[in-house]
């Protein structure tokens, strides 16, 4: 190996290591001392539940463990959002699994609480998945209801899409492991089955204190709303647990005795490993951002027996399309070339950059595999769409239109892996969050934005530097200098991947060799919900 495959080696692995010790700190939660309480009360951590509950030594994957970080650090902050949500194995049977972090400010819900919830719930609604909901939670947190109660995207969108999954034949199991108060109160009895621990475990609309407050009734909470009262007085609970580990066991026999559920038909043969070795990601992909690499031989280190069958291998080649299989599943790869590439007629394009041609193989490509049931797979590494009057005058808007409409109109399942740049309009080509991936990850090297930090800096120094010299200040070169560096420094904390993690732009920060694993258990989850609709391009300009 040659000293820039050593150099970009050990820059990406002091990122991955960089990630292991940021995932270490969220999953403290609230931290040691409040664990240490929460244990006392005879209770496990949301964590604690989740890894008792699901099988031992099986596969499983976190959505959102780095959603808030950063946020609302003047309340004190809102690691995972106060809430661990993991796609998992129960009895074998893939699930989603939701448990409120009471450590985490005693599980209130912040905006981002309500957001995470409602991906969860999203992801299970999309896959068919069975979702369990182990409760814990007191509520909203009341100094910034005006952010999580009373819109479409809010606290009350939970209950509502309770409702429509069981419309739905969507089994839900919620089990109420600690506090359960107010309109929360709502979503255990909106799920098909309910548990309720005794003694920890409380539902009520109105807490003892709120009541006396309310209508000057003296009562206790447990009276009011605990175990006894709800599975013997109220019927409001189906099942009484006598501890944690009691409640977790019976939702395991509960789940256990499920039906199977209709199938998608996605193809999957004998899973192989990649021939070449997954390790060398590391070193093949370069520590710039803007330095080319060849996206194939990063593909040959995803795919089983590193085997690629191209689409249009010779056409279009800022664009890499093709089959591939991933853990055995059949999928089609949309991936940035970063490579320099040369036309047949001398021309040469920059690597990452979507040209005409390359949009319209893309969107052939994403027709076939929807013509097929394959499932979709973009590797984004990605600058934008070409600029420049002969780009205009060539269509590459109209070209560009139809790469996202057939991206929108897909029925298949889509996945984003976003492993370099993903700027602008190249977000949405390739399936950024808002064409709905089942799953969208990023590896530690991405980044996310409008343009780069390099690029967006210098635009929007012209602008400072016009109003202030609109204001008579003088800009000197060294002042210019700093307010550029200033402006940078803070665009680009906009576009590091934690900040994407942070907002639930992107559902997880991974180590480039769990994508495999992300990819087969997506697959898997999306091979739960039968695609009942057929693919339809609408009216495009050709």
């Amino acid at each position: 190996m040659d000293i820039t495959f050593n150099k970009n080696e050990d820059h990406h692995k002091l990122q991955l290591s960089e990630l292991r010790k940021k995932l270490a700190r969220v999953k403290l939660g609230g931290g040691k001392g409040r664990i240490e309480k929460h244990h006392k009360q005879g209770k496990l951590t949301a964590r604690e539940r989740i890894a008792y509950l699901l099988d031992d030594d099986s596969e499983q994957i976190e959505i959102g463990a780095f959603a808030g970080d950063g946020m609302y650090q003047e309340h004190g902050g809102c690691p995972s959002g106060g809430v661990v949500v993991v796609i998992g194995y129960i009895r074998k049977r893939q699930c989603v699994v939701v448990a409120n972090d009471a450590t985490v400010k005693a599980g209130a819900w912040f905006p981002i609480t309500a957001k995470k919830n409602l991906r969860a719930q999203e992801i299970a609604m999309e896959n068919r998945l069975p979702i369990i909901y182990l409760v814990d939670s007191a509520g909203v947190y009341l100094p910034m209801q005006d952010e999580i109660f009373p819109d479409k995207e809010h606290f009350g969108r939970i209950f509502r899409n309770n409702a429509i999954m069981s419309s739905s034949g969507i089994p839900q199991i919620a089990a109420v492991m600690g506090s359960c108060v107010a309109g929360g109160a709502y979503l255990p009895i909106m799920s098909d089955e309910a548990l309720i621990v005794d003694k920890t475990g409380s539902i009520f609309l109105a807490g003892s204190y709120l009541v006396k407050a309310a209508i000057g009734e003296n009562i206790d909470n447990e009276t009011l709303g605990g175990a006894t009262t709800h599975c013997e007085i109220s019927g409001v609970t189906d099942y009484k647990a006598k501890d944690d580990h009691d409640a977790l066991d019976t939702i395991k026999r509960l789940i256990d005795k499920m039906g199977a559920s209709a199938k998608a038909g996605f193809d999957r043969a004998e899973p192989g490993k990649p021939k070449a070795d997954p390790g060398e990601l590391f070193g093949l992909l370069p520590v710039s951002r803007t330095e080319p690499y060849d996206m194939l031989e990063i593909i040959k280190r995803l795919v089983d027996h590193s085997a690629f069958d191209q689409y249009k291998e010779g056409f279009g080649k800022t664009l890499l399309t093709g089959y591939a299989r991933i853990d055995g599943w059949a999928v089609g790869i949309v991936a940035n070339q970063r490579k320099v590439v040369k036309t047949k007629k001398g021309e040469m394009r920059f690597g990452g950059v979507i040209y005409s041609d390359s949009a319209d193989k893309a969107t052939r490509f994403i027709a076939n595999c929807n013509q097929k049931k394959i499932p979709l797979l973009f590797l984004q590494d990605v600058t934008g769409f070409m600029v420049g009057s002969k780009s205009e005058h060539g269509g590459i808007i109209k070209d560009g239109a139809k790469m996202v409409n057939a991206v929108s109109n897909s029925v298949v399942p889509k996945f984003t892996v976003v492993i370099g740049n993903s700027y602008g309009a190249g977000n949405y080509a390739m399936c950024g969050k808002a064409y709905d991936p089942r799953l969208i990850v990023a590896w530690p090297s991405a980044e996310l934005a409008v343009m780069s930090g390099n690029s967006a800096a210098k635009v929007l120094l012209q602008i400072e530097k016009a109003s202030l010299e609109k204001k008579g200040e003088k800009i000197t070169p060294e002042k210019e200098s700093a307010l550029f560096n200033k402006i940078k420094q803070r665009y680009d904390t906009q576009i590091s991947p934690y900040y994407a993690a942070a907002h639930l732009w992107t559902d997880a920060i991974i180590d480039p060799l769990e994508t495999r694993k992300w990819i087969s258990m997506g697959i898997e989850a999306a091979n739960h919900a039968p695609i009942d609709k057929a693919f339809n391009m609408g009216v495009l300009q050709v």
